[in-house]
């Protein structure tokens, strides 16, 4: 294990994620059981709540393999992480702005060619993901990065201090490329897992829920509402968001819910970035919420 620089802000996401619970961290926060042992959160993402808990021996996963081999690098090798993408971005900034977009999608060419180590690949991830268009992370139907470039003229694409305090945090963390199954037989009594599944849509427009090729449909919602059920039915806590729809209410009838308002941040249309309202679901009571 790397030495590194002791960080200087407090440990926060690294990326920019859809659906990332960053705005909703007071209430997920609240909505913690009094007394708990172990944190698992199998859909990590962007793992804000993660971070905000800066709990020891945390257990993290995740089905997209980019993203938790960027974390295995931040926890493992951070100072060389940091090395790769200053490189990237002197070179960047040395570019005239009309070059900056070539520089962009050979970036994204070699990202998708897949021929780096995994240290390679996790800068060009991390850095595609500070230089497209409105941060999004999206892939085609063979698993293809194909976000376009969002001609920023002066990104930080390193974010030196934030990986430093993420690297801290993810010492004792285990980090796995697996389904939430997997955190289910990690998790011991009185061990909270968090659940925040791409979530079923909203409405016949509203898909945007698969951050991995393969995707998440309705008898994968159902599947994980059953799961959610046997974690509680071994004394692991459990709580869960997902979309305030009626499907989901019934799923997850007979447990605690709560409706909060939320505010989407990926949109291509800053105009369609409209307010909106999902559930937080757990499985022991909290103040003020319903049970279903």
């Amino acid at each position: 294990m790397e030495t590194t620089t002791m960080a200087s802000v407090a440990a926060a996401p690294i990326l920019k994620w859809a659906g990332g619970k960053r705005q909703l961290l007071p209430r997920l926060l609240a909505s913690q059981p009094p007394s708990w042992n172990r944190y698992l959160e199998p859909f990590a993402g962007g793992a804000a709540l993660f971070f905000a808990l800066s709990r020891p021996e945390a257990y993290l996963s995740d089905t997209n393999g980019d993203l938790i081999r960027l974390y295995q690098v931040v926890r493992d090798r951070v100072e060389d992480l940091i090395g790769r993408l200053t490189a990237i971005q002197t070179a960047y900034r040395a570019l005239l702005p009309e070059d900056q977009a070539a520089f962009f999608y050979a970036l994204r060419d070699r990202y998708n060619a897949r021929q780096a180590d995994d240290l390679e690949q996790s800068a060009l991830f991390f850095a595609l993901g500070r230089l497209a268009f409105n941060g999004l992370y999206r892939v085609s139907a063979t698993g293809r990065y194909n976000t376009p470039f969002g001609r920023y003229k002066n990104p930080d694409i390193v974010r030196a201090e934030t990986l430093r305090a993420a690297h801290q945090v993810l010492q004792d963390a285990t980090i796995v490329e697996a389904d939430y199954r997997a955190a289910g037989t990690a998790a011991q009594r009185s061990d909270l897992i968090y659940v925040d599944p791409p979530y079923a849509p909203a409405s016949k427009t509203a898909n945007f829920t698969s951050y991995t090729a393969d995707g998440f449909g309705w008898k994968d919602q159902v599947a994980l509402a059953e799961w959610v059920r046997e974690m509680a039915g071994r004394g692991v806590y459990v709580m869960a968001s997902n979309a305030d729809v009626p499907e989901i209410h019934q799923l997850y009838r007979g447990l605690w819910i709560q409706v909060v308002p939320v505010r989407r941040a990926i949109n291509s249309d800053a105009s369609k970035r409209t307010g909106a309202t999902e559930v937080i679901i757990t499985t022991y009571p909290v103040e003020g919420a319903v049970r279903g």
